[in-house]
This record gives C-alpha cells, structure tokens and sequence, in this order.
C-alpha cells in the first residue's frame, strides 16, 4: 500500500531547469518512482548530460528541449514539445528561476521583467496550457518552486523575493481553479540548498551565515528535496493543495 502511494508508472513528468541542481534531483526522483520525464534549460550540452543521470537504472523514458524561459514564446513552445513527447503532461514542476541581487531603488526595468517572467510568469504560461490535458483525465499536480526568500527576504532581494512570494499566491487561487478537477497545485520553498544559483551571488561570509541560521547548521542537498517533491507529486499528497511546505533546515525558526 505504501509503496502504491508513491508509485508514478504510467505517469509523465515535466521539470523546468532539469538539468542540474534542484531540479536534477526531482526529475531523478521521479524516474526512480516510475515516470517518464521531460526536462528543460538553455544549455543542450547540460541536457545531453543530465537525461543519462536521471534514467540510469530505471526503467524511465526521457526527453529534453532547448528553452529559454525568459522568452514567452519559448515557454509556450515548451508546453506543446513536450505534451508531443509522450502525448501528456500529468506532473508539471515549474522549477526554473533566478535571481539578479539589486537594491529596489537600484533595479533596472530590464531586469526586473527578465526576472519576473522566468520566475512567475513561465509558471503561469505553461501551466495555462498543460492544465486541459490535466482537466480531461481528472488528475493532475502542478508544483511550483518558491523560495524561502518567499516568506522572508533579505536586502537586495526585491524582485526575487517578490515572485516567489507571488508563486505561493498564484498557487493558492489556482487550487481553488483546479481542485475539483483532480488538479493538485502547491508550492515548495527551499531554503540553504547548495546548488549554483546562491554558490554563485553570496559571498563565502553570507553562505556561512545561511549555514548558521539553519537548525541544522548546514546547507541542504539537492536530493534532501526529493521527498517532499514525491509527496506533492504522487497519491500520498492527494489531500494537499494551495499550501507551501517549507523545507529550510529549520531556518526560519529564528525569531532574530
């Protein structure tokens, strides 16, 4: 019983920025559970390395596509390769994202949409076209990547913190839109997570004061998001939606 609850044979998965990191580790997870995975970033040669990963010693069936989620167009492409790929799309992880660190009163225009758009509204675009194919089989599990800069910030973080705050927004009305066709939509929000996104904007002072602020002391591992990823993806989270699970290492138990 308990392994049917996390058994997804016969179930695709779409994870955006799949090709390392974060999302690299999910789509692995759901290869291992038992479905077939799409995944997507700007980098073929990542691609090209990442799918072996992801399906060895599974028996899996993968693809991957060229997208840069920066551009509207791109991501509605996306959505129509890949229901092509496996002729649907039950599990849509809307992983992709970055951060550009300026103050708000610092922020150029072109900046903030770049990060809006990839970080916010990719997620709505391809969820808008995954989700008829969702509707029509009455199931479905929309799974946004938020952030724990969605629930707190930090100097520097406006536009970021601002869509990912806005994820768990979205996330909250599209599960009262969707609920009753079986369509499941919630958030996670990492904290400390070592992948290249914050190895790449922190400085080796803020990285260990991330570490410190932890319960735990340390930053997480990409596969230390697997589980809850299964949870919202699979039976056992059927009865979970328009909710954020935050898994930050107990980082915002601190008061100050």
């Amino acid at each position: 019983m308990i392994e049917k609850l996390f058994d997804l044979t016969g179930r695709v998965a779409l994870v955006t920025g799949g090709s390392k990191g974060l999302g690299l580790a999910m789509a692995r997870g759901f290869a291992e559970a038992g479905a077939d995975v799409v995944i997507c970033s700007r980098k073929p040669a990542e691609l090209e390395a990442a799918l072996p990963q992801i399906l060895q010693g599974t028996k899996s069936q993968g693809k991957w596509f060229v997208a840069d989620l920066t551009q509207r167009a791109d991501a509605e492409r996306l959505a129509k390769e890949a229901l092509s790929a496996f002729g649907r799309i039950d599990i849509f992880v809307n992983n992709a994202g970055s951060n550009i660190p300026e103050a708000v009163d610092k922020i150029t225009d072109e900046n903030w949409d770049r990060i809006l758009e990839l970080n916010l509204s990719t997620g709505m675009a391809i969820t808008r076209a995954l989700v008829p194919g969702m509707q029509a089989r009455k199931w479905g599990r929309v799974i946004h990547i938020s952030s724990i800069m969605g629930l707190a910030s930090k100097a520097g973080r406006a536009a970021y913190s601002a869509t990912k705050s806005a994820l768990i927004g979205m996330a909250k009305a599209a599960a009262l839109d969707l609920g009753r066709d079986g369509i499941t939509v919630n958030c996670i929000a990492p904290g400390p997570f070592m992948t290249d996104l914050p190895m790449s904007v922190l400085s080796d002072a803020e990285k260990a004061q991330f570490a410190d602020r932890t319960a735990l002391g340390r930053w997480g591992q990409p596969e230390e998001l697997v589980g809850p990823a299964l949870l919202l993806a699979t039976e056992a989270g059927r009865y979970i939606t328009g909710t954020t699970i935050l898994v930050d290492g107990g980082a915002l138990c601190r008061s100050m």
